[in-house]
């Protein structure tokens, strides 16, 4: 069989591949979250959000997922050994304003435990 003619079965089968897995995974919410701030950011969006900060009453569950969006995880900071409720430190902003978030990631919900404006 000619070179040629194997290179064009291969891009055949390929091509029903890609089209078949396009049809397949259409309609889940598939990700893929390979590094670990992207794991971390998309584990704490699926969980409930409860908080223990009293002073920033403005900062709501949608403040909070719209802050996760473009927030980034300072693993220097944080306590990921835990067996229980692992504390995060989140950098980012909200209301064009920098913040870091202290949270605490548990196995059903997410705690603030702290809220701190950075001056740039």
């Amino acid at each position: 069989m000619k070179l040629l003619y194997r290179i064009g079965f291969y891009l055949v089968g390929f091509s029903v591949g890609l089209i078949l897995l396009a049809v397949i995974l259409k309609g889940k919410k598939t990700s893929c979250n390979y590094g670990p701030n992207d794991r971390v950011i998309s584990n704490l969006s699926r969980k409930s959000w409860s908080s223990e900060v009293v002073n920033h009453a403005s900062f709501d569950a949608i403040s909070f997922h719209k802050f996760l969006e473009k927030a980034s995880v300072d693993f220097s900071k944080s306590d990921t050994q835990k067996d229980s409720c692992r504390v995060y430190f989140l950098n980012g902003y909200w209301n064009d304003q920098a913040i870091s978030l202290e949270v605490e990631n548990c196995e059903k919900e997410v705690k603030l435990i702290r809220l701190n404006l950075k001056n740039d």
